[in-house]
């Protein structure tokens, strides 16, 4: 089966905690501090795996978590970091953000590898909190608890020229003639029912094509199988259309072309700046060359219209040496631009709005401090009061017109905003 949409849930792995611990030894009967800091959690990480063709496997499997850090141990020993986990995808794979849709990471090189979660950051452990004026610090800090988040994994075909025409109109026969791939062939509609790809090499070239799913009109709506295959052309450098000039089941070569033509614009225009080849199939048949003179004529000089007929082979050559000359002139395709990060997503950020009853402080930074600090502890309620300073908080709550006695709310957390 071929699935080239699959949405998945990832998750890096939280950092561990740091260790609340004093040094006990014999003869040493008021040891310092001396719990350490906890491990970094697991990253998530995307190959490319050439091996994969499809993302069926993700069919099965929905959720990627990595593994937790260590915690930390006494004698100031570090928490061990996780191993990330590697998600392996075909090549050619585009990361999605599945709330926005905005492109996380493009595989588009076979072995390359996109880091895309970062793990949670590891809790320091009370020995990291001991200053000249607080020797015993009882508390330590947890590790970083990060999100889960829901993706699209959207594998669009690698390939250099891509094949479009209507249904039947001798695509797959093409691509067995010009390459050694063996696609379905047959006489009824949407015989291919997934992109075929085939190596060829010419003139000492090599290239790939790639067979997409017949195109009718209104496929750019999710018509026949137009939908959920158009994407596989983004990719391609040229376009080879292919269009039955004998007219075999009544249609017209000159109307097919024009309403492909239509469908790839309302698509996504850029698909009509595409070099491309038109492929006059089907010229063994009597009555074709009158079409093949019509089709010349109405395309002019935007593309060139050669006569090929898949079946005898006749003209394959030809269209292959002016595939390749085109392709030597075209510059490798560009992977696309990523439009979020979702590894600084854990950064921390912090929001100061005004509500009814007061202040409201949301963001990252605000779920990390309220974690990480011990609020029954008076040392730990100190640092807290520190934080909120050093990572301006109380000068965003000023610059709000937060005053003296004004409520603060911070997640469960209320208190007085004081000068």
């Amino acid at each position: 089966m071929f699935v080239d949409i699959a949405k998945i849930y990832i998750k890096s792995g939280d950092g561990g905690d740091g260790c609340v611990s004093f040094r006990r030894e014999k003869y040493v009967p008021r040891g310092g501090p001396d719990g350490g800091d906890g491990g970094q959690g697991g990253d998530i990480v995307f190959e490319a795996n050439p091996a994969m063709r499809t993302l069926l496997d993700f069919r099965y499997r929905r959720k990627y978590e990595a593994s937790r850090g260590d915690d930390g141990d006494s004698g100031k020993r570090t928490g061990r970091s996780a191993p990330p986990l590697v998600i392996e995808v075909p090549p050619g794979t585009v990361v999605r953000r599945s709330d926005t849709g905005e492109v996380v990471a493009d595989l588009s090189t076979p072995g390359e590898r996109i880091t895309v979660l970062r793990g949670g950051r590891g809790g320091r452990g009370n020995a990291r909190f001991t200053t000249s004026t607080r020797q015993k610090p009882a508390f330590s800090q947890p590790g970083q608890r990060t999100q889960c988040y829901e993706v699209t994994l959207e594998l669009i075909t690698l390939a250099d020229v891509g094949l479009v025409g209507y249904p039947n109109a001798g695509k797959s026969t093409l691509l067995a003639a010009a390459t050694a791939a063996r696609p379905k062939v047959g006489d009824y509609p949407f015989t291919t029912l997934s992109p075929n790809l085939g190596a060829a090499r010419f003139d000492e070239y090599s290239f790939v094509i790639a067979d997409i799913p017949g195109l009718i009109e209104n496929a750019h709506q999710g018509a026949g199988l137009g939908h959920d295959f158009l994407r596989h052309i983004s990719r391609t450098r040229m376009l080879i259309h292919v269009v039955d000039a004998a007219g075999v089941e009544g249609r017209d070569p000159v109307e097919d072309y024009e309403s492909i033509r239509r469908e790839l614009s309302l698509f996504n225009p850029a698909l009509l700046s595409l070099p491309e080849i038109v492929a006059a199939n089907k010229t063994d048949i009597p009555g074709s060359q009158e079409n093949v003179a019509r089709l010349r004529e109405h395309v002019g000089e935007s593309a060139r219209v050669l006569p090929i007929s898949a079946a005898t082979r006749e003209g394959v050559s030809a269209l292959m040496r002016e595939t390749v000359r085109v392709l030597r002139t075209l510059p490798e395709p560009e992977p696309l631009p990523v439009e979020t990060e979702l590894a600084s997503l854990i950064a921390d950020r912090f929001e100061v709005r005004r509500v009814e009853d007061g202040y409201l402080v949301t963001g990252t930074l605000v779920d990390r401090m309220l974690e990480a600090a011990n609020l029954d502890n008076p040392d730990s309620f100190r640092q807290f009061q520190r934080q909120l300073r050093e990572r301006g908080i109380i000068d965003a709550l000023r610059e709000k017109g937060a005053g003296e006695g004004d409520t603060v709310i911070m997640g469960e957390l209320q208190f007085e905003f004081e000068e």
